[in-house]
């Protein structure tokens, strides 16, 4: 080795010795670099400690504001007493940062402060001071304490955030720094290895050869780098999209969303989990399980504690829309809901929490309660029509005849008042008839545009004799013209039937009162009653300050028979009248009642298609005639009866039991004056296809319908057919000698 290489050796080393010192030096920097680094993670990590155990000690005092639960104090005395050590911890991290230490020990002044607002609230609470509660809460201390607080942690945060940054940039510079000096070193080692090589040429072409792989390899290793960063680039993106749409999602659900931890403790909960089921995230759900009495969902079963969501999902079961019903001890509504469940499991597959999913099925299982009392409802009155008819013609026979066995009867008084009890017991059956067809929707309705102010003052008027002095009447009447399009007398019927229950429930005496308004029901309220059409309404409201109703009785009130009085107190056919008229009027009835309070039930009438109209009643003297009256009647009984009646009266009579034997008649040449025909008759045909089949034949011909059960051929929409006209069974003598009269005169012809 030539002396000048020695020379550049020699200094070669000294170059490398010096920069081994430096990479030593530098080497120890990085590490006291990383050691800062480290120290700023680990005060954000108590900084974080400090706000989870604030906001807990918050939450818990909060809770136990709303619930009055000791598990809340529990809980919040266990914050309570990791906030101190917290602090203390937090301080001595923070003593090399003198700004950040004075904010910090602003803050802890607040922190105890709120602590101690907070204690004052629970003993407030828990002596039963409402004043001095109330007091607290409108100074609103504790809420701009927080606020402060919060403040204040989120700019400690912040510093140590910005340390962090600043701290993390020196670590990497000095890394960079140390980087150059390693490669320089490298260089020198590299320049002593080429100068100590040289004399060789195959250990020169050698380390060429080395040097051009490991530059190439350099170049292939700093390409996978840049693909590698590009891609976790993208990840990171796509991660941090994922992650907005699963909160925003997750945050939207209409759905309540629990995820607790194995020992029932709530992880996360979303908005709707707050409102639906008062589930926040902290809480735990063995302190929320005593606020309810829970139930399997036929609503009286109690739910056992092994049946519970939460201990389900615990124990490793998954399910689906589980049903229950939660009835808060607050006094709030009770909520049908519907939970699915998943258990969540760690990497050892032990199970580590669960996933509940709560839906509020309230609304849809009210109407479909509704629904099927709706169904309920119709099924009773089709069969009540159906047997009408039969009962009607009978109790024709029997009171038309009963009624001509008292007249004839006047000379032996102990017979006539035998034969009078027969004439009031074919009565009350008539009119016990009427009451189920009514129900049924089966009558006949004469409506007109009513003036409903004009009829309630006037129906008040016919109640204050028939309640007696016990009952107060008051008559609320919304001002201006207010029409209604009913028949006016089954609406005095209707507001009759609920005066008299009004009365029954109020034996003591008390109020009722009646009152009128324009109301609109819109399209939420017709979604909650499936047979509500929306749109304008006249409502007429009866209310009474009586022993009110439970929800069982409710539910039956409109149930023909159904009723909670006495035996012989009532037929329970009031209420199911008052349903049958307004639903065949087209309009709702709703009955509001709470035990111990009173009951208001309201009739949502159809508004008037224009100004009130006015009927003058006019009194009718029953004659006869000798006019010849053509009776279609298939009950052999009933048309005996009334051929009877009307020779009685001076008429002469021509019959026949059906559509076929009367249009053979007609085709035979029989005259006749008026066709009195039932509407429901065998042979094909019925009474109103009749009596149009014979107008065709006969033009003008004048037409008198009856029935005791009305059906499609005369009644439309529950109302009776203009032009037509009817008597309907069971009917009296002076009755159909009126009617018989009044379609000779004109009063009924066939359309």
């Amino acid at each position: 080795m030539i002396p000048s290489q020695r020379v550049m050796l020699g200094a070669g080393l000294a170059i490398l010795l010096l920069i081994t010192a430096a990479s030593i030096g530098l080497d120890v920097k990085s590490r006291s670099d990383a050691t800062w680094v480290n120290h700023t993670v680990e005060a954000l990590k108590k900084i974080s400690d400090v706000r989870l155990w604030v906001r807990s000690a918050e939450s818990a005092a909060r809770g136990y504001e709303i619930f009055h639960s000791d598990g809340f104090v529990e809980e919040f005395q266990a914050s309570r007493g990791r906030i101190a050590p917290a602090l203390a911890d937090l301080k001595l991290s923070m003593r090399d940062n003198p700004d950040q230490a004075t904010l910090l020990d602003a803050t802890e002044s607040l922190v105890l402060r709120r602590l101690a607002v907070a204690a004052e609230a629970i003993r407030l609470r828990a002596n039963g001071d409402h004043d001095g509660t109330n007091a607290l809460r409108d100074r609103a201390e504790g809420r701009g304490l927080m606020e402060t607080i919060t403040a204040n942690l989120d700019r400690l945060a912040a510093g140590e955030e910005k340390l962090l940054a600043s701290r993390e940039a020196d670590s990497r510079r000095t890394g960079i720094v140390l980087l150059g000096i390693d490669v320089i070193g490298a260089l020198v080692i590299l320049l002593l290895v080429l100068m100590l090589m040289r004399a060789s040429q195959r250990t020169t072409v050698a380390l060429k050869s080395t040097l051009l792989e490991a530059t190439a390899e350099k170049q292939q290793l700093e390409s996978a780098v840049a693909e590698r960063t590009v891609h976790l680039v993208n990840a990171h993106d796509e991660l941090r999209l994922s992650v907005n749409v699963l909160q925003s999602t997750f945050h939207s659900m209409a759905e309540a969303v629990l995820v607790i931890d194995a020992d029932g403790t709530v992880l996360l909960s979303n908005p709707a989990a707050e409102r639906m089921l008062l589930h926040r995230t902290g809480m735990s759900l063995r302190n929320l399980r005593a606020l309810s009495d829970v139930f399997r969902g036929d609503g009286v079963t109690p739910l056992e504690a092994d049946e519970l969501p939460s201990l389900r999902v615990l124990r490793g079961d998954a399910f689906e829309d589980m049903e229950m019903i939660v009835r808060p001890h607050t006094g709030n509504n009770a909520r049908h809901l519907m939970v699915s469940g998943r258990p969540m499991r760690d990497g050892q597959g032990n199970i580590s929490g669960g996933v509940l999913v709560y839906h509020d099925a309230t609304s849809s299982r009210e109407t479909e309660r509704q629904l099927h009392q709706s169904q309920k409802l119709d099924a009773i009155g089709k069969l009540t029509g159906g047997v009408a008819h039969d009962f009607n013609n009978m109790l024709t026979v029997i009171s038309g005849n009963t009624e001509t066995l008292v007249a004839s009867l006047k000379d032996q008084p102990e017979l006539q008042r035998t034969a009078r009890l027969i004439d009031d017991a074919a009565e009350r059956c008539a009119e016990l008839i009427q009451h189920l067809l009514s129900f049924a929707r089966r009558q006949p309705l004469q409506p007109r545009d009513v003036e409903i102010n004009a009829a309630i003052t006037d129906i008040a008027k016919l109640l204050r004799p028939t309640l007696g002095e016990q009952i107060q009447i008051e008559t609320v009447l919304e001002q201006g013209p207010m029409t209604s399009h009913i028949d006016p007398s089954r609406l005095t019927n209707a507001v009759l039937n609920m005066a008299i229950n009004a009365r029954d429930a109020m034996p003591n005496g008390g109020k009722l009162l009646l009152e009128t308004h324009r109301v609109v029901l819109d399209e939420p309220y017709a979604q909650a009653n499936a047979d509500v059409r929306p749109g304008p309404y006249v409502m007429l409201a009866v209310s009474d300050t009586g022993t009110g109703m439970p929800q069982s009785v409710q539910d039956k009130a409109f149930e023909p028979f159904f009723t909670t009085k006495e035996v012989g107190k009532g037929s329970g056919l009031g209420l199911s009248m008052v349903y049958g008229f307004v639903k065949q009027s087209g309009g709702h009835i709703k009955i509001y009642s709470e035990q111990g309070h009173g009951t208001t039930i309201k009739l949502y009438l159809p508004p008037g298609e224009g100004t009130a109209e006015s009927t003058v009643a006019v009194a009718q003297q029953a004659e006869g005639g000798a006019e010849t009256i053509f009776v279609v009647e298939d009950d052999t009984l009933v048309r005996n009866f009334v051929t009877a009646q009307l020779q009685s009266l001076g008429y002469k009579t021509v019959a026949a039991a059906d559509s076929k034997a009367a249009l053979q008649l007609i085709e035979a040449g029989q005259a006749f004056d008026l066709l009195f025909t039932d509407v429901v008759i065998p042979g094909g045909m019925s009474g109103r296809e009749l009596a149009d089949e014979i107008a065709r034949r006969r033009p003008g011909v004048k037409v008198l319908y009856t029935s005791g059960y009305t059906d499609n051929a005369i009644v439309h929409h529950g109302k009776l057919d203009d032009g037509v006209m009817l008597l309907t069974k069971p009917y009296r003598r002076n009755q159909l000698a009126e009617m018989i009269r009044k379609a000779l005169n004109g009063g009924g012809m066939a359309l």
